[in-house]
């Protein structure tokens, strides 16, 4: 069995239909090895989870509620007399499992893909017709408790408010109705044609999801490909050639090129070119990829260090019937560092003195596993790319370093306590509970911190598990602010079973799980399970609670308590709280940027509890003049261009138009960090006065 590593941190008849002349989807059906690694993973996860779920007639029903919901999550596909025919079999999903016969879920992903066609065809012959947007009528944008459409003439209902709501968005936009029928025929029939790509696996992908989610919210699933890009994003590498592809009108586009990587050394391909052929070795065929499915594209691309990719080109100026090339690159290791720790550097004044604060922002706690266990002293690490960064920050001489762990979903639990040595040197880090009830306390054992200066952590609703671990023993010790949103409430500990290892097979056929194995606690004894970290200082967020979060799952593990660790805190930031809050306040309250960011939240808020959009164009110019006011005021203010919404999704822009919009969006004002490097600044300031003025005490205490 492989090491085990820990992670915190995813039929019925159909009516008729009037589109009955188009040829159906594929009929899919499931593999043998699937129904085998279903029921392997039935065995394990009834015995081996931190709360064993039975596989019985119970979760059989969640595990069916959770498939349909998966594939409809709106209620806009499936009719309710598909439901009322799902439901028949909703007690026997268990003993299917058992028996190995998937015939179920497969019938249930064929009626959906049927509808799927149904729907897309509905909506590209509404294209024909016009509508009237002098009407006065709503939208909802919310369905997800919805009722199922009755009848096909209710879901053509719905569909057509569907289709109204597109096209007004792109007549708002600018584009005139033939523009609008083109876009709108082409994002349809784009849907119809994934509907006949899926694949086996796919179905299996889904059924399994649905059934692990349905034990708790982190345990998962992962086949061949979904293991693969896991493996990827803990090790932050690849052997490829360096190429960020996109799918773009049935071609795999080049999106980006990786510096330093085999396609961009060769000088050979540029951003927009189309890969139209894949072949292997330097005399391999070359095979036609066009309208081939994007990760089957990546599969055939991805290969071993030093051997040799042949891909067809057509250059990204050339038309569809332009001088085709063909290019021979050999892979190499590629790093994805745009997911490594970085660091960047702000001044801020205070007073009279201007403070320099060290920005390291860390999206995941990654760590390469396979180059550790193999005994690589390189290998990569979060924690070993922040004390470098760390190490750089000190000789800039930044007076209080801030990591910033917005929407960082987490990773190795070894790293988190592994980072959290870098500011506390020795100590416990998180307490871990086993299914047993036996409880390990898990501690730093870095003989001295590397960074001793004040300090803080950002976090916000996505920051989970590994990133929870790290800010609550930062607050429990007293070590830093925290600074944000409550955080994701990701309590519990997972680790990956391979299930091939368990039964000896030889080839890798049944997948991995992850599985929740542990509940881990902060060193004051309580939990981040639910209620997540509260950070010293609040700021607003544009997230949902009610949807996004540990609190949006039905079946997540209470909160709990038990006794502390033996560790020792400090009072320095409890002290400095009411200072730091009170010269936040005063901050903000006359800050231009901050105040318009809350009106924002609340103008999002307000919308996303309306749940509905009008339909009546005067209605929305109305509202899209105010909007384009509201930042056309900012705009004069400095504070960015209003990037506004042309109605159009990824994809059906220009290459350069989304790579500018994109680029537009990263480079905007960071309201929330810079009002936390503000704080920080605060605290650095503070800590230098309470230092004085302890200093200049000793001195007269000596004097005496």
């Amino acid at each position: 069995m492989r090491t085990a590593y820990f992670f915190l941190g995813a039929f019925l008849a159909i009516a008729q239909s009037a589109y009955a002349e188009v040829a159906s989807p594929p009929v899919l059906a499931p593999l043998k090895r699937q129904a085998q690694a279903a029921e392997l993973s039935a065995q394990f996860l009834s015995r081996y989870s931190y709360k064993p779920v039975p596989l019985d007639d119970a979760l059989s029903a969640r595990i069916m509620d959770a498939f349909i919901k998966s594939l409809d999550p709106d209620r806009m596909l499936f009719l309710q007399a598909d439901i009322d025919g799902f439901m028949s079999d909703r007690s026997e999903i268990d003993d299917a499992i058992e028996e190995r016969d998937l015939k179920i879920p497969f019938a249930i992903f064929k009626a959906y893909q049927q509808r799927v066609v149904d729907r897309m065809n509905y909506a590209r012959s509404r294209l024909k017709q016009g509508f009237d947007f002098s009407a006065q009528e709503n939208y909802s944008v919310l369905r997800d408790k919805a009722p199922w459409p009755q009848s096909e003439a209710e879901s053509n209902e719905l569909w057509r408010k569907r289709v109204k709501s597109d096209w007004l968005r792109l007549k708002l936009g600018g584009k005139n109705d033939a523009a609008i029928r083109e876009t709108l025929d082409k994002r349809y029939e784009n849907t119809l044609e994934r509907a006949y790509k899926f694949k086996s696996d796919d179905v299996f992908q889904s059924f399994m999801d649905a059934y692990s989610t349905s034990i708790d919210p982190h345990t998962d699933y992962f086949g061949a490909a979904a293991s693969a890009d896991f493996n990827v994003s803990m090790k932050l590498s690849l052997f490829g050639i360096g190429a960020v592809l996109q799918e773009r009108d049935e071609y795999t586009t080049i999106r980006e090129l990786v510096p330093g990587g085999p396609a961009q050394l060769s000088g050979k391909l540029a951003v927009g070119d189309r890969i139209t052929g894949v072949g292997q070795g330097k005399d391999g065929a070359i095979k036609e990829v066009v309208g081939t499915r994007l990760d089957e594209v990546v599969q055939m691309i991805r290969g071993k260090k030093g051997s040799v990719v042949r891909l067809d080109i057509l250059p990204a100026d050339a038309g569809a019937d332009g001088t085709h090339r063909v290019i021979s690159l050999v892979r190499d290791k590629i790093s994805l560092d745009k997911q490594a720790a970085r660091k960047s550097v702000l001044s801020v004044k205070v007073g009279e003195a201007t403070r320099k604060i060290g920005i390291i922002t860390l999206p995941v706690f990654y760590e390469d596993f396979e180059a550790k266990g193999k005994g690589d002293q390189d290998y990569k690490s979060a924690s070993r790319d922040v004390a470098k960064l760390l190490d750089e920050l000190k000789q800039e001489k930044v007076d209080s370093v801030l990591i910033d762990l917005r929407n960082n979903g987490g990773g190795s639990l070894d790293e988190a306590i592994d980072l959290t040595g870098l500011f506390i040197g020795n100590g416990p880090v998180v307490q871990q509970r086993s299914s047993s009830g036996k409880i390990e306390v898990k501690s730093a054992e870095l003989a001295a911190p590397v960074w001793t200066g004040p300090m803080g952590v950002l976090i916000n609703r996505g920051s989970a598990s590994a990133s929870e671990i790290f800010a609550a023993a930062i607050q429990d010790y007293g070590r830093g602010v925290i600074v944000g949103e409550p955080s994701f409430g990701k309590g519990t500990v997972q680790t990956v079973v391979d299930l091939d290892r368990i039964v000896r097979n030889s080839k890798p056929e049944f997948g991995e799980l992850k599985v929740t194995i542990a509940q881990f606690f902060r060193v004051n004894g309580g939990t981040t399970q639910l209620h997540g970290v509260t950070p010293d200082i609040s700021l607003p967020g544009l997230s949902d609670p009610t949807s996004f979060g540990e609190t949006s799952y039905d079946n997540a593990l209470p909160w709990a308590e038990i006794k502390p660790a033996n560790y020792t805190p400090a009072d320095t930031i409890t002290t400095l709280l009411p200072a730091l809050q009170s010269r936040h306040d005063a901050r903000v309250e006359s800050n231009p940027d901050f105040q318009r960011l809350l009106k924002d939240i609340a103008d999002l808020k307000a919308q996303r509890e309306k749940g509905i959009v009008s339909l009546n164009e005067a209605e929305r110019r109305k509202e899209a003049a105010a909007r384009e006011k509201r930042f056309k005021d900012r705009a004069e203010a400095g504070d960015g261009e209003d990037l506004g919404d042309d109605g159009l999704e990824a994809g059906e822009r220009s290459l350069s138009a989304d790579i500018a919009i994109e680029n537009a969006r990263k480079n905007a004002k960071d309201v929330l960090l810079d009002e936390t490097v503000a704080i920080l600044a605060d605290e650095a300031d503070l800590q230098e006065g309470v230092l004085r003025a302890a200093t200049k005490e000793s001195g007269n205490t000596n004097g005496k």
